[in-house]
């Protein structure tokens, strides 16, 4: 049974929220600003709120088992990660303002990019598709309401239905920039993003440090082969690496390792004045 509380604001109606010890409830606080968040919710999603860089808060996620992979050697991944792990991931798609997608990914699995597992509002959902590769019945592009937005390169022969926002911006070498997709974005009114896959739109993401948190999430079975959950260009010595700062969920049978990446993250918005 859904729990309610009224809050009296001076001046306006009286108006009813979700509890805040709920999901609801944290969604609704977590999107109109209020200053204090229920301690629930607040240690793994709070992050997501505002950004440390700039005005933006860009999120990364893949699921992956624990040998690394993202899919098995014949591309199946259905599902690797457990029931709670994939609600964790409709969780984030309710607190984001758009979802964005490979075109690989949306071809492979034809996503919905909906949230149906968790309370909360329908995300946008954009497409990056730089030669126009997805074809017009693709899910994502199904119109119910919700903004849907196809990313692609000039000169391509895209034809998406109609409704759908064409966003056309330069590519080479066949890919658009992290940096040009994320400011084409803001500038559609977009502040949270989630780069939800595949796994290498997500790299591309981290390689031009374009995100301010990343969250993996790892199942404990091994897959022996297949698609790279994370692929970077390769490093000359180990203690070249980067070093971030990480916090560890237990989701069930699954552990998300929440990284903070805005230390490298470029500013791509209106930058954070220093104090």
């Amino acid at each position: 049974m859904r729990t309610e509380f009224t809050v009296q604001l001076s001046s306006f109606p009286t108006r009813k929220f979700a509890s805040p010890d709920t999901w609801e409830g944290f969604v609704e606080m977590f999107r109109t600003g209020q200053q204090h968040l229920p301690q629930a919710w607040a240690e793994l999603f709070g992050p997501l709120r505002n950004g440390m860089v700039d005005d933006l808060v860009i999120v990364g996620q893949v699921g992956q088992s624990l040998d690394g992979r993202v899919a098995t050697a014949t591309g199946h991944s259905k599902y690797i990660n457990c029931p709670a792990g994939i609600e964790h991931l409709h969780r984030l798609r309710a607190l984001v303002d758009i979802v964005v997608v490979g075109v690989g990914t949306a071809m492979a699995d034809d996503p919905q990019l909906t949230v149906r597992h968790v309370a909360g509002p329908q995300p946008a959902r954009a497409v990056i598709d730089p030669k126009g590769r997805l074809g017009a019945n693709a899910k994502l592009f199904a119109e119910d309401g919700v903004r849907r937005l196809l990313i692609t390169a000039e000169g391509s022969l895209a034809a998406p239905p109609p409704g759908v926002e064409v966003i056309t911006l330069p590519a080479q070498d066949g890919s658009i920039s992290p940096c040009a997709i994320a400011v084409a974005l803001k500038r559609a009114g977009m502040r949270r993003m989630l780069i939800e896959g595949g796994a290498d739109t997500v790299s591309r993401f981290i390689a031009a440090r374009c995100l301010d948190r990343l969250h993996v999430t790892v199942a404990p079975v091994m897959l022996g082969g297949g698609g790279p959950g994370i692929d970077l260009p390769p490093l000359d010595r180990a203690d070249q690496a980067q070093r971030m700062p990480v916090r560890l969920h237990k989701i069930e049978d699954d552990v998300l390792f929440d990284c903070d990446l805005s230390a490298q993250r470029m500013t791509l918005g209106v930058a954070k004045k220093s104090t």
